[in-house]
């Protein structure tokens, strides 16, 4: 027995070796791969609405860009969103029907009649858009979590909420149709949140 002792002692240390550098390798592996997917969140900065530095009120509704959450910034569908969101919000602000019909579904479109949309939207200005998530939905769809502000004159503000500066956050449901993702009906019993400005 003592002489199988030294020969377990001699293969002992070289597998203790082994274990313990693959053991290093796999962590300094590993950490240069999570420090490098981090380094390339950073590089894709996302656009962010800052916090308001100045003590005098701002303008409202705010800027009429659409920004972005990181959240969407990592999402595979920002550009694709943004793009659809900005489109829209550009088309109510400049009273464009016509481009407005080409950001949403058929069944949106067809809800709201070119009349009924220029009652509805004529003194409307929204701004200050911030996205901040998108997730998948059936059927290849998405939901996007969208917040803004929209100014208007009291009678086109909602029954409900008679006010001329709202902030809303609601979800929209956008659907893959003719080629492109388009922001369809808002399903009904949908809940928007919303507050005076």
């Amino acid at each position: 027995m003592s002489a199988q002792s030294p020969s377990r002692q001699r293969w002992l240390i070289p597998v203790l070796v082994v274990v313990l550098s693959v053991t290093v390798a796999g962590g300094l592996l590993a950490r240069e791969l999570y420090h490098g997917a981090g380094e390339q969140a950073d590089a894709i900065a996302p656009i962010t609405v800052p916090p308001s530095t100045s003590d005098e009120p701002r303008e409202e509704p705010g800027p009429p860009r659409v920004e972005i959450t990181p959240d969407v910034a990592n999402h595979p569908q920002d550009e694709v969103v943004r793009g659809v969101l900005q489109a829209y919000f550009d088309a109510l602000n400049s009273k464009d029907y016509q481009a407005w019909s080409e950001t949403v579904s058929d069944a949106r479109r067809d809800q709201t009649t070119l009349a009924d949309w220029k009652r509805d939207f004529q003194s409307t200005k929204d701004g200050s858009i911030l996205l901040y998530r998108i997730e998948p939905g059936a059927q290849n769809s998405l939901r996007v979590l969208v917040g803004f502000t929209s100014t208007q004159s009291l009678n086109e503000a909602p029954v409900n909420f008679q006010y001329p500066c709202i902030r809303w956050r609601l979800v929209l449901p956008m659907k893959f149709e003719r080629g492109a993702y388009r922001i369809d009906a808002v399903d009904s019993g949908t809940t928007t949140e919303h507050e005076r400005c």
